[in-house]
């Protein structure tokens, strides 16, 4: 295949109109098989110095995933192809982290290495490491673990959405090494606000997707976050404990009946009504105690779920 004349079809080089050269690779879906154009896309992304090009091809190319495009989009994220000028670095910020959540797709672990390389970096870009972190959990190799727990507890950490990142890739993928870290976290966080909100409902997050049991510390750290400032925090401890299989869980979610915020008592009902039935529907609206709210919400239930 003659990728110059590809190239000059397209205006690849041209430099002058970006929409009308993304429109020319669109419409090469006319002229060339599948297996031809995964290798015009890898041209495309080892020469082309236009990012706004390299992103529309990045999403052509993820839809066929060819194993020989990994490794030109890896060469990619790490400025390693030949029409990217290193110097010019963040002007391909948003093309790299495009290239990580397509590495994603892959599920090859042979993309970890690479991508816990840029993760790893302090002085890359926040929103390459973001897409790194979110990619490493997509893909599930265990041994991105303890790289994503030192980056989840690093303190010094400038982006907070990171350490987020972090905590929800080891929610991903499970292993139960990011388990004392995730209550470490949470346990020393709570009562903060602010920047570390986020944070927490992420930890929280990644908790329920490990096999939790009758884990007294996770249950501990849970039911502490039902006091916390936020909403959003109390609701995910709420829906962890529901997940929970420890013996005080029913009623430690009961308190939260009570709680100041509509929401949080909905969520509340809906977590116990899933573990006990319609006993606490009935409680509900039956006992005085119960905010009249709360008591309408257990009769659209009923209404909605348990009468034919």
């Amino acid at each position: 295949m003659d990728f110059d004349i590809i190239a000059k079809k397209c205006n690849l080089f041209d430099g002058t109109d970006t929409e009308k050269v993304i429109s020319n690779i669109c419409a090469l879906d006319n002229e060339y098989s599948k297996e031809e154009l995964i290798e015009i896309y890898n041209y495309i992304l080892t020469y082309s110095n236009n990012p706004d090009v390299l992103m529309n091809v990045i999403r052509q190319a993820d839809r066929f995933r060819e194993k020989s495009t990994l490794s030109v989009l890896l060469d990619l994220l790490l400025m390693k192809n030949d029409g990217v000028d290193v110097s010019q670095k963040e002007k391909f910020v948003s093309v790299r982290a495009m290239c990580a959540k397509a590495i994603a797709n892959y599920k090859d672990t042979n993309a970890v290495t690479p991508l816990l390389y840029c993760l790893n970096n302090k002085d890359e870009h926040y929103k390459v490491r973001l897409s790194c972190a979110d990619a490493l959990g997509k893909i599930g190799d265990k041994y991105a673990v303890a790289p994503l727990i030192e980056v989840m507890k690093d303190e010094d950490e400038k982006s907070v959405y990171l350490r987020e990142s972090a905590a929800s890739a080891l929610g991903l993928i499970g292993d139960m090494r990011a388990l004392d870290p995730l209550v470490s976290i949470l346990e020393t966080k709570q009562g903060l606000m602010n920047k570390f909100t986020f944070l927490k409902e992420r930890v929280i997050e990644a908790l329920t997707k490990l096999r939790l049991d009758d884990n007294d510390r996770v249950f501990r750290a849970l039911k502490g976050s039902l006091s916390d400032e936020s909403t959003q925090v109390r609701i995910n401890a709420i829906e962890a404990l529901m997940e929970s299989n420890h013996p005080e869980a029913i009623e430690t979610i009961k308190t939260c009946l009570a709680d100041s915020d509509e929401e949080v008592r909905k969520n509340a009902l809906i977590a116990l009504y899933n573990m006990e039935g319609r006993d606490i529907l009935d409680e509900v609206i039956s006992l005085p105690v119960y905010h009249q709210s709360l008591k309408e919400e257990a009769q659209y239930m009923i209404e909605e779920y348990e009468d034919d």
